[in-house]
């Protein structure tokens, strides 16, 4: 095991604290680095005064939240399960795992890219596109999907594997290359005394983004492939059949937690679609400051999904919960942050990203809206990575499907019929207070539980 180099330090005797920040605070700025670029993207379509581009990207965005949720599938549950078997100091199934994890997110990064193009349209028109945003979503997602697959899906499983051999800072460092590199790119490729590509311009800067991310982290393996575990050997695979079953149960969740963020998404976009195009960009903008406190709870969980997976891997019950409960209050404590910022300065918010005074309008009262939901959402996210680190399947299954899904579409129709369209708005905080009491009762379940 030390002939590896797994910093052991941080996983079974830093300081609770300093162990969750040393693994959270690359990942939470990778994340917000990547949300930097979502919001570039924002920025510089509505500076183009054409609300149907902010539209078109809005439409395209559940397509991205797809490859997010095929990726998390081999990533999620690979490197969950990668740092399992580093608690246990078994380090062949742990390489046997990061080779099926690679192999498995390639095939379906190839799958995406191939298959996409072949069913663009009737996809899109399906999500919300009319005949004023279906040629520039068809633009945006060919460089988005087509052409970005593979980067963006081998992103997701190289940064958890690389993060759960305990190389948080090295994964963030990649990630936010890619991200910086997008922020250049598309004030250079879209706007008209520029590049003068438009939304084009958007897709090319996210791809190539994407690519160097994936580029770099896989030159982090390939330098360490002597002394570290992670490998990509596809002679591994034969001995890593075994480990497919383990990794879907954890993987599982959480991809189809995206999945059905996806199908949330894309139709509270074709409601909101029925009322105005000024109503579907400024959902747009929404959306992406909803993601402030949302990424810095994925970066977070993202980071403490591997100490909580190797402790309970050596069985280290307390060290386990202790660090699940500093993640909790550190989410918790910035989505109340945003909360109180996004309710008092949610104009000042909206002319950021645009002074068209319909959009701004819907922006500030959509987000005054939306932003309930944060606190709830703080905490169903480390209680859903609690549990998938403890391959509690169940409790993870319910809280994601929770989340997104099974309330979602079914309150849609009954808000809109109600209140119309600020009734679609207030959607997402009921279902993640109705995720976060069932996360809350799980929780409480599995500390009274005798047996762990």
């Amino acid at each position: 095991m030390a002939a590896k180099h797994i910093d052991i330090e941080t996983f079974e005797k830093k300081l609770v604290f300093r162990a969750v920040l040393a693994q959270s605070l690359p990942a939470i700025i990778a994340q917000l680095i990547a949300l930097l670029y979502n919001w570039a993207d924002t920025f510089f379509l509505a500076r183009l005064n054409q609300p149907e581009l902010v539209a078109a990207a809005m439409i395209a965005l559940p397509l991205y939240l797809m490859l997010t949720a095929i990726g998390n599938l081999p990533g999620v549950g690979g490197g969950s399960l990668f740092s399992h078997f580093l608690g246990k100091h078994d380090t062949e199934s742990a390489s046997s795992v990061a080779s099926l994890t690679i192999w498995l997110g390639l095939l379906l990064a190839l799958l995406c890219g191939v298959i996409y193009p072949m069913v663009d349209e009737p996809l899109l028109r399906l999500i919300g596109a009319d005949e004023a945003t279906l040629a520039p979503a068809r633009e945006y997602t060919f460089w988005l999907i087509t052409v970005g697959s593979v980067p963006i899906i081998m992103n997701l499983v190289l940064a958890n594997l690389v993060r759960a051999e305990g190389l948080a800072r090295q994964a963030s460092v990649a990630i936010s290359a890619g991200g910086i590199l997008n922020c250049v790119l598309d004030p250079l490729l879209m706007l008209p005394e520029l590049g003068n590509m438009g939304i084009t311009g958007a897709g090319i800067a996210t791809a190539f983004s994407n690519i160097l991310s994936a580029v770099w982290l896989m030159a982090i393996i390939v330098a360490r492939r002597k002394k570290g575990v992670i490998s990509a050997s596809p002679r591994l695979l034969r001995s890593a059949k075994q480990h497919f079953s383990g990794m879907l149960k954890v993987g599982f969740p959480s991809s189809l937690q995206y999945m059905l963020t996806v199908v949330a998404v894309a139709a509270l976009t074709h409601f909101v679609s029925r009322y105005a195009t000024e109503a579907t960009a400024a959902l747009g903008v929404v959306k992406r400051l909803d993601y402030l406190p949302l990424y810095f709870s994925i970066g977070l969980s993202q980071g403490i999904l591997p100490l909580l997976a190797y402790n309970h891997g050596a069985n280290n019950i307390q060290r386990r919960n202790e660090i699940f409960r500093c993640g909790c209050l550190l989410s918790v404590g910035f989505a109340v942050a945003c909360f109180g910022v996004y309710e008092v300065w949610a104009e000042p918010l909206a002319l950021f990203f645009t002074q068209e005074p319909t959009t701004v309008s819907y922006i500030a009262q959509f987000l005054r809206i939306q932003v309930v939901a944060m606190p709830f959402m703080a905490i169903c996210y480390p209680a859903i990575t609690y549990f998938q680190a403890m391959q509690r399947t169940r409790e993870a299954l319910v809280c994601s499907i929770l989340r997104k899904g099974v309330l979602d579409i079914p309150l849609l129709f009954l808000m809109n019929a109600c209140l119309g369209l600020y009734g679609c708005m207030w959607v997402q905080p009921i279902v993640d207070f109705t995720s976060m009491l069932f996360a809350v009762f799980f929780l409480y379940r599995i500390h009274h539980t005798p047996i762990d």
